[in-house]
């Protein structure tokens, strides 16, 4: 079973249309032409914690703090390829939590306190300036020139900042704490769904929750929870992401042959036949099965396992379901023609989407490396090496730090621009989440 998406396919033709145009008249960058990249680093160094460190400064060395933050308050949120601001007046809820969230795991790794300085700018920020909704203690979905333009609460951004906070407060931000303890306090009184053992996913500027329930939302509240046990040590933290895990990704992938499905109805049902004709949630809301969903959920899974190990309180099924996860979705939307894991898979298991995404790329590396470190079997290394290898090819930018965003199979990009309004909301924070897990995992397996 397939879905149309005309925007994607008209974006994807477009695209298309302009590379053919660019070639005919000599436009291209050729091979001959172009800066040398230089050569992907041997099997040796790709399995190091020293090389994904490196990995972690060359994303800093885009989203720097020297070039994020705004002055005038919060970070800029918009950058063309080179690194230079395009859009000043322009401010994405997501956007300012993710940021906070990648230099917070910069200030723990790098160990430069220029980062954490940058964290607690932007923790000052979120939490009470314009963004803020002051009138139903909640967030503005996104600002133009200070005004929102968007009060709709989605639980998906909700999560981003209780995950911000979090990640603020593990790095030393202690003014992270309040607003913590305010965003889970805000979550547990008008999202949570005892019932269901699940978060409802959007409501209105007054509190009306709507019927549709996402995945999504979910996996990144789990993502929150975890960065909120670990930074209190408060059990409940982790007792909460442990549940929401299982009921996603056994309760509700249940009736999906396992897989987590993305979109459902108030019942949990799985819609099946989910068309989303809201182009700023297209990137939110895709259809089909999302690859880069398996992986994310089978590192979520992962760190439970880890913790609740950690406490004597291990659950068998933990890693066994984050290995299914993982293997699925490498061996359905692995690319054998030009390399690279597809966007989205239908319900036959075959592609349906076979864009390139990067956030799919590098989420699917750190958690091959974390399989390969608990379950010590080669195949996931050789993953590991195989992702690395194409990626470091088709995806890093070497000149300018961070890396490419969104291409079509044959490696057309879409965009230069490294964030762009509605179709790339992420300083990295993939990255800097993929390669925190896959240090944390080396260092515990003795991985130097």
């Amino acid at each position: 079973m397939t879905l149309l998406d005309h925007a994607r396919a008209q974006e994807r033709d477009d695209a298309a249309a302009k590379h053919q145009n660019d070639e005919k008249h000599g436009l291209l960058i050729t091979k001959k032409d172009a800066r040398a990249k230089p050569p992907c680093p041997p099997t040796k160094k790709l399995r190091s914690q020293a090389f994904i460190l490196d990995q972690m400064r060359h994303s800093m060395k885009f989203f720097s703090p020297e070039r994020a933050i705004d002055e005038s308050g919060g970070y800029f949120h918009f950058f063309s390829e080179d690194g230079s601001v395009f859009d000043q007046d322009t401010k994405v809820l997501v956007t300012q939590a993710r940021f906070i969230f990648s230099l917070s795991v910069a200030a723990e790794h790098l160990k430069d306190p220029k980062y954490l300085k940058a964290v607690e700018h932007g923790v000052s920020w979120l939490a009470t300036a314009p963004l803020r909704n002051k009138d139903n203690g909640a967030y503005h979905w996104a600002l133009k020139d200070g005004r929102p333009t968007s009060s709709k609460i989605f639980t998906y951004g909700l999560a981003q900042c209780l995950l911000a906070y979090a990640a603020a407060l593990r790095a030393g931000c202690k003014m992270a704490l309040p607003f913590l303890n305010e965003t889970w306090e805000t979550l547990e009184q008008h999202l949570f769904v005892e019932r269901d053992g699940l978060y409802a996913e959007e409501a209105s500027s007054d509190w009306n929750i709507d019927k549709y329930r996402s995945e999504s939302g979910n996996l990144h509240m789990t993502e929150a929870l975890i960065a909120c046990y670990e930074a209190t040590h408060d059990q409940k933290y982790l007792d909460r992401a442990l549940l929401v895990a299982d009921k996603i990704c056994n309760k509700a992938a249940g009736q999906t042959q396992g897989l987590v499905w993305e979109h459902f109805d108030e019942n949990w049902t799985p819609q099946l036949d989910f068309d989303n004709d809201n182009e700023a949630l297209k990137i939110f809301r895709p259809w089909g099965f999302q690859p880069g969903h398996q992986v994310e959920w089978a590192r979520f899974l992962l760190t439970i396992d880890r913790h609740c190990k950690a406490l004597g309180q291990a659950r068998w099924w933990l890693a066994p379901k984050a290995r299914f996860l993982f293997d699925v979705a490498v061996e359905k939307a692995w690319d054998d023609e030009f390399g690279g894991l597809c966007y989205s898979i239908d319900l036959d298991g075959a592609v349906c989407n076979g864009d390139k995404i990067f956030w799919v790329q590098c989420e699917s590396i750190g958690t091959a490396a974390m399989l390969a470190t608990i379950t010590k079997e080669d195949k996931y290394w050789q993953i590991y090496d195989k992702l690395w290898r194409y990626s470091w090819d088709k995806w890093v930018d070497h000149e300018h730090g961070s890396w490419l965003r969104r291409m079509s199979r044959e490696h057309v990009p879409y965009f230069t621009e490294k964030t762009k309004l509605s179709l790339c909301v992420d300083p990295d924070f993939h990255m800097l989440g993929a390669y925190a897990g896959t240090i944390t995992f080396m260092r515990d397996a003795g991985v130097a």
